[in-house]
């Protein structure tokens, strides 16, 4: 199972992850997120992982494509991920930049997984909860009714994402076991924070599932 820890923010962490065999990390640029990375730190964070197996992934939220293609230059980006309203022709755009594109969907019934078909260019999808009015994009550690997930069969690799955790990863494994998951609030101690313990205690229990 491939494994995405999103809103990585400093080198201990990112080591963390490493050691634990994670294959994504996402530096998150959405300045109403509590986990908004500056460029200047991003630009550290991949510089590092260019010389480990982990690989950096940015995180947009409906982003001025020319101001996106200049951070990827910057950082170096090989992997984007869009969390906002972005539709297939500005994802397409961005791929002439050499990256490779996550697409978030937020899901609230069966009828959302129609979205799929929207996205022909997008290389991964990334299935979410779908926020309420004043809620985050993302990184709300709620989940929707994962059943909904049950039996898809679609091409595109797919992350499941939202209130992923310790307590939950059997019920994934068993009913679901997506292609890779895409956690956040679940391995930090507090709004933000990530905890390098529970980030070893999920990776262990997922190991031993």
């Amino acid at each position: 199972m491939i494994i995405k820890i999103c809103g990585i923010q400093n080198k201990e962490t990112l080591i963390c992850c490493e050691k634990n065999s994670i294959n994504f990390f996402g530096m998150i640029f959405y300045s109403k997120s509590p986990r908004n990375i500056s460029i200047e730190k991003a630009i550290v964070l991949q510089k590092i992982s260019e010389n480990f197996s982990i690989n950096g992934v940015g995180v947009f939220v409906d982003r001025n494509i020319d101001e996106l293609e200049e951070i990827i230059k910057k950082i170096k980006l090989r992997f984007v991920q869009l969390h906002g309203s972005e539709d297939d022709t500005y994802i397409k755009n961005i791929k002439k930049n050499g990256v490779k594109i996550i697409k978030s969907i937020s899901i609230s019934n069966k009828n959302d997984l129609n979205q799929i078909d929207k996205y022909e260019n997008a290389d991964y999808f990334l299935f979410d909860y779908k926020p309420l009015k004043g809620e985050l994009p993302g990184g709300n550690a709620k989940s929707f009714d994962w059943k909904i997930l049950r039996k898809l069969e679609i091409e595109t690799p797919w992350f499941l994402s939202g209130g992923i955790n310790t307590n939950n990863i059997h019920q994934i494994l068993d009913d679901i076991n997506p292609f890779g998951i895409d956690l956040s609030s679940g391995v930090e101690k507090k709004l933000g924070i990530k905890d390098n313990q529970i980030i070893n205690n999920f990776i262990g229990k997922l190991k031993n599932a």
